[in-house]
């Protein structure tokens, strides 16, 4: 086995050095696995540069190949350096809001909820930059590997958690705001074929429960809770809880931050539904 690249001094960060201790000491202990963590994590010098890798790595099929993704990453990266911001509050919201994650090597090389959103973000670049079917080809590729289908137009917030991830869709005219956390299931979607906003707006820490379905141009306040299964028709103020098909308001959110505290069920049970 290949002696670990050393990082370089402009990688001396400290979730990249802690990714870094993480991988080595995977590699103690899964040898054969070498190939994948020194390939993602240990051969690369700085934490965007593991990202980029891993997604051309996932996404890899002949209609957009290895390296035209990581190139086109790079090149994200070089345009837009806040890019890295996003990254590390993603990653930070998985270790912060799902307890089966330990390490930041795990969604780094194996969550599909992680890579979903990086790709959308790449495509979301690649889309506001014109190259509209480069951006969907890789929301078509995300949709077939991930099952998770998010509209390159739609605009997603730092610190996006998507737990599972398989089923989501998020159609083009969507706004999903900072630290909101979504499950399996959960659709964003139009209402008609009428041009122009159509889609839901999720604010600032807003929970969505699994196989919730959101439609219209509606606004889903700020810290509100989306109970599980709920399909919801109508604007929901700040701090409430909505359940039911149709939703209603059933109570207040609870938590200070329901995208945190990720109970989608037992305030819903405390409020009788």
């Amino acid at each position: 086995m290949a002696r670990a690249k050393p990082a370089s001094s402009s990688a001396m960060d400290p979730m990249f050095l802690r990714l870094r201790g993480e991988a080595e000491e995977a590699l103690r202990r899964e040898p054969d696995l070498g190939g994948l963590i020194y390939g993602a994590v240990l051969a690369q010098d700085s934490l965007e540069s593991v990202i980029g890798h891993r997604l051309a790595q996932r996404l890899d099929r002949p209609e957009a190949p290895y390296p035209v993704i990581r190139q086109a990453f790079a090149e994200h990266v070089a345009r837009a350096p806040e890019i890295g911001a996003a990254i590390r509050a993603d990653l930070l919201a998985v270790l912060d809001r799902d307890p089966a994650c330990n390490r930041l090597l795990e969604p780094v090389l194996y969550f599909k909820g992680f890579h979903a959103i990086q790709t959308h973000r790449l495509a979301h670049a690649l889309w506001s930059s014109g190259r509209s079917d480069f951006a969907l080809c890789l929301q078509s590729l995300s949709a077939q590997i991930f099952q998770t289908d998010i509209h390159p137009a739609a605009r997603i917030g730092r610190g996006f958690f998507l737990d599972h991830a398989t089923g989501v869709v998020i159609g083009a005219t969507a706004v999903v705001e900072d630290d909101v956390s979504m499950l399996h299931g959960v659709t964003l979607g139009g209402s008609g074929t009428a041009a122009g906003e159509r889609h839901p707006k999720v604010r600032h820490g807003v929970l969505i429960g699994a196989g919730a379905q959101i439609l219209g141009n509606i606004e889903i306040g700020a810290r509100a809770l989306i109970a599980a299964g709920s399909v919801v028709l109508d604007n929901v103020p700040p701090h409430k809880i909505v359940a039911g098909v149709p939703a209603r308001i059933v109570g207040e959110a609870g938590a200070a931050e329901p995208a945190s505290a990720m109970d989608q069920v037992h305030d819903v049970i405390d409020a009788g539904i």
